[in-house]
């Protein structure tokens, strides 16, 4: 039986990095472990919750990268190819640019492994591995996945929630976003029956205080992407008594039938890109659901239905001024949205808005550990560099004082004894990373 290790590096530099509270599962090491056939012992390491052992033995060496890991990543490579053992790599930055990733690896996968993995190992137990595999003829179907084996977290230090996909892809192809350029611009569902199935066989956590039974994160970019199929699939899961959050798109409140089915269903809260307050930020950016003068009614909406909102912003856009961080702020906290997430504009590789700053040659560096969406790694239009992070931290630290925690959660109708460790889990995060980014 052949050893198979597959690792996901740390971001040390990152708030989703050893600084953030919460501990999420990697479900793309899951999947690719799902995809193995018999006849490999399959070992993970997520360098967020456990230290990788660089002696350790194994056959073959597989490791995801998203940009902000991947100088870890190709350390970490390059150490296993001195042990003569062979090293395969994938994930979003990979993908993005395989020639630079294969410096480090004996082989990258680009795109999405299903329908790739498989033909790797039979290669390399044949002794014949490709430098490069990837899909011909179009993104692969949903259907006939095989199932994560949850089992193999088993023990790690990850927050008590299992992550569930039901859809790739989207159409949106905002111009900060790889996602679409990565999965697809069309949303691919999964067979519902093949989704419930895998629900029905979750085990549930048991963490003590912050457990919640049977939590569920649906991780897909938008849940309501389809609605047909949200309509069937949120109706068919309501009686698994689930506690789900979810992403959606901002026009979710347009349609009161489907915030009944999400809370019927268990949804307590869903992730919604805002993004920026200014019409002229989300016009440029292409986002064409979004119409900031209706942020407030959507808010009460969701709201009104007894769901929490983890509302995400980003600051840096060209139309940003000095005044863009109080605007936000004042926002927040009159909407009461429960837990916000900031993040600093970031030309991710492959994406129209890297294209379109490294044309008009305002990319300060591409030191890939410096690309999480924590740092100015861009010259700004209305801002300078030190003004954008310092207000960045600012409004962040700001948004989960103690005050402003109170604020924002009392008297809303939604989970307030969720999300009241939910902020200070933030909150612990925030501030160490603020420190860390202001000295």
């Amino acid at each position: 039986m052949k050893n198979l290790l597959l690792i996901s590096p740390l971001s040390k530099k990152s708030l989703m990095g050893d600084k953030f509270f919460f501990r999420m599962p990697c479900l793309g090491l899951l999947k690719v472990a799902a995809l193995t056939p018999t006849g490999w012992r399959i070992a993970i390491v997520d360098e967020k919750v456990e230290p990788l052992d660089l002696n350790q033995e194994a056959d073959l060496v597989g490791i995801t990268a998203m940009t902000t890991t991947v100088q870890r990543a190709y350390e970490i490579a390059d150490h296993f190819r001195r042990r003569a053992i062979k090293v395969v790599m994938g994930g979003m930055h990979v993908s993005c640019l395989p020639a630079e990733a294969r410096a480090h690896c004996d082989s990258v996968v680009i795109g999405e492994a299903e329908g790739l993995w498989p033909a790797l190992l039979r290669d390399f137990e044949l002794q014949q591995l490709k430098p490069v595999y990837l899909h011909q003829g179009g993104l692969p179907a949903l259907a006939g996945l095989p199932q994560p084996n949850w089992n193999l977290y088993k023990n790690k230090n990850y927050l008590p929630v299992h992550f569930v996909e039901t859809t790739r892809g989207c159409p949106m192809d905002c111009e900060f976003c790889a996602v679409t350029s990565a999965f697809g611009g069309k949303y691919r569902n999964r067979p519902p029956e093949e989704v419930l199935a895998e629900l029905r066989g979750l085990t549930p956590f048991n963490r003590g205080a912050f457990s919640l039974k049977n939590c569920v994160f649906f991780i897909d970019d938008n849940i309501i992407s389809n609605r047909g199929y949200a309509r069937e699939f949120l109706t068919r899961i309501a009686d698994l008594k689930l506690n789900w959050f979810g992403q959606a798109s901002v026009n979710i409140a347009s349609d009161p039938a489907i915030l009944k089915l999400c809370r019927q269903s268990g949804c307590k809260g869903l992730f919604i890109g805002f993004e920026s307050l200014s019409p002229e930020t989300i016009a440029a950016m292409g986002k064409r659901v979004n119409h900031p003068n209706q942020y407030s009614e959507i808010v009460q909406k969701i709201h009104d239905h007894g769901i929490g909102i983890d509302g995400s912003f980003v600051f840096g856009f060209d139309n940003d001024d000095e005044g863009v961080f109080d605007r936000t702020l004042e926002f927040v906290l009159k909407a009461k949205i429960e837990v916000t997430y900031f993040s600093i504009l970031t030309p991710y590789p492959d994406t129209r808005l890297h294209k379109r700053l490294a044309r008009e040659d305002r990319i300060l560096t591409r030191d890939w550990a410096l690309y999480d969406a924590n740092h100015v790694v861009f010259k700004p239009k209305n801002l300078t560099a030190d003004r954008l992070l310092e207000g960045y931290c600012r409004v962040f630290k700001e948004v989960y004082s103690i005050p402003s925690i109170f604020k924002r959660l009392w008297g809303t109708t939604s989970w307030k004894n969720l999300f009241y460790p939910m902020n200070i889990g933030f909150r612990q995060s925030v501030y160490r990373l603020a420190q860390t980014l202001q000295t």
